[in-house]
């Protein structure tokens, strides 16, 4: 993987974290590195599941596979949370 990608796909993860934070309500007490490595994840099994569902590659914007990465990643980021938040009281 070249430099570019490895730069893409955190900057990728950076979004598709923030917009699972987002979604969720409240405060998410988790730091950013955690939340860039749930997005990476989450961007690539919604993308994952997405073709599998034969939505992944559509005119235009991707919407559906936009919103499986999110609700996967604001999944991701609630759990997150739980488990970080109990460890680190």
């Amino acid at each position: 993987m070249a430099i570019s990608g490895i730069f893409s796909a955190l900057f990728i993860g950076l979004i598709i974290g923030a917009l699972g934070r987002l979604v969720l309500p409240g405060r998410q007490r988790i730091p950013i590195w955690l939340t860039v490595l749930i997005g990476v994840v989450a961007a690539l099994i919604g993308t994952f599941a997405a073709n599998a569902l034969g939505v992944g590659d559509t005119r235009g914007i991707d919407w559906i596979e936009l919103f499986i990465q999110i609700a996967l990643a604001a999944g991701g980021v609630s759990l997150a949370a739980g488990l970080y938040g109990r460890r680190h009281r």
